[in-house]
Protein backbone atom coordinates (compact mmCIF):
# COMPACT_ATOMS: atom_id res chain seq x y z
CA UNK A 1 0.00 0.00 0.00
CA UNK A 2 2.43 2.80 0.94
CA UNK A 3 1.26 5.84 2.90
CA UNK A 4 -1.62 7.95 1.60
CA UNK A 5 0.49 11.02 0.94
CA UNK A 6 3.05 9.27 -1.24
CA UNK A 7 0.39 7.61 -3.39
CA UNK A 8 -0.77 10.90 -4.87
CA UNK A 9 -0.06 11.80 -8.48
CA UNK A 10 1.18 9.22 -10.95
CA UNK A 11 -1.01 6.18 -10.93
CA UNK A 12 -3.74 7.71 -8.79
CA UNK A 13 -4.95 9.50 -11.89
CA UNK A 14 -5.31 6.31 -13.91
CA UNK A 15 -8.31 4.09 -14.12
CA UNK A 16 -8.04 0.63 -12.61
CA UNK A 17 -7.07 -1.77 -15.39
CA UNK A 18 -10.14 -3.99 -15.01
CA UNK A 19 -12.43 -0.97 -15.28
CA UNK A 20 -10.68 0.09 -18.46
CA UNK A 21 -11.36 -3.24 -20.14
CA UNK A 22 -14.98 -3.12 -19.07
CA UNK A 23 -15.47 0.40 -20.43
CA UNK A 24 -13.94 -0.65 -23.73
CA UNK A 25 -16.49 -3.42 -24.07
CA UNK A 26 -19.40 -1.18 -23.16
CA UNK A 27 -18.55 1.75 -25.39
CA UNK A 28 -17.31 2.54 -28.88
CA UNK A 29 -14.21 4.17 -27.43
CA UNK A 30 -10.60 3.06 -27.62
CA UNK A 31 -8.40 2.64 -24.56
CA UNK A 32 -6.75 5.99 -25.32
CA UNK A 33 -10.09 7.75 -25.63
CA UNK A 34 -11.29 6.31 -22.34
CA UNK A 35 -8.16 7.41 -20.50
CA UNK A 36 -8.44 10.85 -22.02
CA UNK A 37 -12.10 11.00 -21.05
CA UNK A 38 -11.16 10.09 -17.50
CA UNK A 39 -8.59 12.83 -17.38
CA UNK A 40 -11.10 15.37 -18.69
CA UNK A 41 -13.77 14.18 -16.28
CA UNK A 42 -11.40 14.53 -13.33
CA UNK A 43 -10.56 18.05 -14.38
CA UNK A 44 -14.23 18.99 -14.04
CA UNK A 45 -14.10 18.06 -10.36
CA UNK A 46 -12.79 20.17 -7.49
CA UNK A 47 -9.24 19.11 -6.56
CA UNK A 48 -10.23 17.37 -3.36
CA UNK A 49 -12.72 15.11 -5.15
CA UNK A 50 -10.47 13.97 -8.00
CA UNK A 51 -9.12 11.06 -6.02
CA UNK A 52 -12.49 9.28 -6.27
CA UNK A 53 -13.49 10.48 -9.70
CA UNK A 54 -14.99 7.09 -10.55
CA UNK A 55 -17.60 7.40 -7.84
CA UNK A 56 -18.21 11.14 -7.97
CA UNK A 57 -20.88 12.96 -9.94
CA UNK A 58 -20.10 16.14 -11.84
CA UNK A 59 -22.82 18.81 -11.72
CA UNK A 60 -24.56 19.79 -14.94
CA UNK A 61 -23.10 23.30 -14.75
CA UNK A 62 -19.62 21.78 -15.11
CA UNK A 63 -20.61 19.40 -17.91
CA UNK A 64 -21.94 22.37 -19.88
CA UNK A 65 -18.46 23.95 -19.88
CA UNK A 66 -17.15 21.21 -22.19
CA UNK A 67 -16.32 22.59 -25.64
CA UNK A 68 -18.45 19.87 -27.28
CA UNK A 69 -21.51 21.05 -25.40
CA UNK A 70 -20.86 24.75 -25.01
CA UNK A 71 -22.00 25.47 -28.55
CA UNK A 72 -24.56 22.68 -28.77
CA UNK A 73 -28.14 23.96 -28.95
CA UNK A 74 -29.32 20.74 -27.27
CA UNK A 75 -26.88 20.89 -24.36
CA UNK A 76 -29.61 20.73 -21.69
CA UNK A 77 -31.37 17.81 -23.33
CA UNK A 78 -28.08 15.98 -23.74
CA UNK A 79 -27.35 16.29 -20.02
CA UNK A 80 -30.85 15.09 -19.25
CA UNK A 81 -30.71 12.07 -21.54
CA UNK A 82 -27.28 10.81 -20.47
CA UNK A 83 -27.57 11.57 -16.76
CA UNK A 84 -28.52 8.64 -14.53
CA UNK A 85 -29.00 10.92 -11.53
CA UNK A 86 -31.89 10.01 -9.24
CA UNK A 87 -32.28 13.62 -8.16
CA UNK A 88 -33.19 14.86 -11.61
CA UNK A 89 -30.34 17.37 -11.38
CA UNK A 90 -28.78 16.05 -14.64
CA UNK A 91 -25.40 15.55 -12.98
CA UNK A 92 -23.16 12.92 -14.56
CA UNK A 93 -21.13 10.03 -13.27
CA UNK A 94 -18.02 9.01 -15.14
CA UNK A 95 -20.01 6.22 -16.79
CA UNK A 96 -22.69 8.69 -17.95
CA UNK A 97 -19.92 10.86 -19.33
CA UNK A 98 -18.39 7.91 -21.19
CA UNK A 99 -21.78 6.93 -22.61
CA UNK A 100 -22.20 10.44 -23.95
CA UNK A 101 -18.74 10.55 -25.53
CA UNK A 102 -19.27 7.09 -26.94
CA UNK A 103 -22.51 7.99 -28.70
CA UNK A 104 -20.92 11.16 -30.12
CA UNK A 105 -17.78 9.34 -31.25
CA UNK A 106 -17.22 8.53 -34.91
CA UNK A 107 -17.21 4.83 -34.11
CA UNK A 108 -20.79 4.75 -32.82
CA UNK A 109 -23.25 3.12 -35.21
CA UNK A 110 -25.86 5.29 -36.88
CA UNK A 111 -28.56 3.23 -35.14
CA UNK A 112 -27.20 4.17 -31.76
CA UNK A 113 -26.74 7.79 -32.80
CA UNK A 114 -30.28 8.09 -34.12
CA UNK A 115 -31.72 6.37 -31.06
CA UNK A 116 -30.12 8.95 -28.78
CA UNK A 117 -30.91 11.83 -31.13
CA UNK A 118 -34.54 10.77 -30.93
CA UNK A 119 -34.44 10.78 -27.14
CA UNK A 120 -32.77 14.18 -27.12
CA UNK A 121 -35.40 15.65 -29.46
CA UNK A 122 -38.25 14.08 -27.47
CA UNK A 123 -38.49 17.05 -25.13
CA UNK A 124 -41.47 15.82 -23.13
CA UNK A 125 -40.07 12.28 -23.03
CA UNK A 126 -43.28 10.56 -24.12
CA UNK A 127 -41.62 8.34 -26.72
CA UNK A 128 -42.83 10.23 -29.78
CA UNK A 129 -41.94 13.48 -31.50
CA UNK A 130 -45.10 15.54 -31.72
CA UNK A 131 -45.66 19.10 -32.92
CA UNK A 132 -44.55 20.57 -29.61
CA UNK A 133 -41.27 18.63 -29.72
CA UNK A 134 -40.69 19.64 -33.33
CA UNK A 135 -41.36 23.28 -32.49
CA UNK A 136 -38.78 23.17 -29.67
CA UNK A 137 -36.38 21.35 -31.95
CA UNK A 138 -36.67 24.05 -34.61
CA UNK A 139 -36.30 26.80 -32.01
CA UNK A 140 -33.12 25.17 -30.70
CA UNK A 141 -31.71 24.99 -34.19
CA UNK A 142 -32.61 28.50 -35.28
CA UNK A 143 -31.60 30.08 -32.00
CA UNK A 144 -33.83 32.09 -29.72
CA UNK A 145 -32.74 35.48 -31.06
CA UNK A 146 -35.33 37.93 -32.36
CA UNK A 147 -33.87 38.12 -35.85
CA UNK A 148 -33.53 34.36 -36.28
CA UNK A 149 -36.85 33.33 -34.84
CA UNK A 150 -39.38 32.02 -37.31
CA UNK A 151 -42.82 33.52 -37.65
CA UNK A 152 -45.73 31.28 -36.73
CA UNK A 153 -46.50 30.73 -40.39
CA UNK A 154 -42.93 29.71 -41.17
CA UNK A 155 -42.86 27.40 -38.17
CA UNK A 156 -46.15 25.84 -39.20
CA UNK A 157 -44.88 25.30 -42.74
CA UNK A 158 -41.64 23.77 -41.53
CA UNK A 159 -43.38 21.35 -39.18
CA UNK A 160 -45.76 20.40 -41.98
CA UNK A 161 -42.74 19.64 -44.16
CA UNK A 162 -41.02 17.60 -41.47
CA UNK A 163 -44.16 15.56 -40.85
CA UNK A 164 -44.76 15.04 -44.55
CA UNK A 165 -41.23 13.74 -44.92
CA UNK A 166 -41.23 11.58 -41.82
CA UNK A 167 -44.68 10.67 -40.56
CA UNK A 168 -45.18 7.42 -42.43
CA UNK A 169 -48.36 6.28 -40.69
CA UNK A 170 -49.79 9.83 -40.84
CA UNK A 171 -50.73 10.04 -37.16
CA UNK A 172 -49.27 13.52 -36.78
CA UNK A 173 -46.27 12.34 -34.79
CA UNK A 174 -42.91 10.74 -35.52
CA UNK A 175 -42.01 7.56 -33.69
CA UNK A 176 -38.54 6.08 -33.33
CA UNK A 177 -38.71 3.84 -36.38
CA UNK A 178 -40.02 6.66 -38.56
CA UNK A 179 -37.24 8.87 -37.26
CA UNK A 180 -34.59 6.24 -37.96
CA UNK A 181 -36.00 5.80 -41.45
CA UNK A 182 -35.59 9.52 -42.17
CA UNK A 183 -32.08 9.53 -40.74
CA UNK A 184 -31.10 6.54 -42.84
CA UNK A 185 -31.98 8.56 -45.92
CA UNK A 186 -29.84 11.53 -44.91
CA UNK A 187 -26.29 10.23 -44.60
CA UNK A 188 -24.83 13.56 -43.53
CA UNK A 189 -26.77 13.43 -40.28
Amino acid sequence: GGSGAGAMGGSASLLPREALGEYQELTFLSKQEILLAYKRFRELLPKEERENACSTRVPKSQILTLPELRANPFQHRICRVFSTSDDGDDSMSFEDFLDMLSVFSDSATSDIKSHYAFRIFDFDEDGILDRKDLEKLVNCLTGQGEETQLSNAEMEQLIQNILEESDIDKDGTINLSEFQHVISRSPDF
